[in-house]
């Protein structure tokens, strides 16, 4: 049986602005938690964030989810998830 994670303990609460974190379940809320941790990150912060998601998710849900997110993830945030686990680069924005 899978650990319980108290989400609203484990990520910041200014991610989850819009709704009660309290509610969320860490394996069927995925597709919201993981874009949402990683929304606000930058090259300075990656590191910091994405080993918080990490405590919780492995590397093919991060890479997955991020990829068919329809978040507002940047073009830098995509890059560096790409470059972190070693996979093709995809980015949300095309220009």
């Amino acid at each position: 049986m899978a650990k319980r994670i108290n989400i609203a303990k484990t990520f910041p609460k200014q991610a989850f602005w819009d709704m009660d974190s309290t509610k969320l379940s860490a394996q069927k809320d995925k597709a919201i938690i993981i874009p949402r941790v990683l929304m606000t990150t930058n090259e300075d912060t990656f590191s910091k964030d994405i080993a918080l998601v990490e405590s919780v998710y492995d590397a093919n849900e991060i890479y997955t989810i991020l990829k068919e997110s329809k978040e507002r993830i940047s073009n830098t945030v995509c890059r560096l998830v790409s470059q972190r686990y070693n996979k093709p680069t995809f980015l949300r924005y095309k220009f």
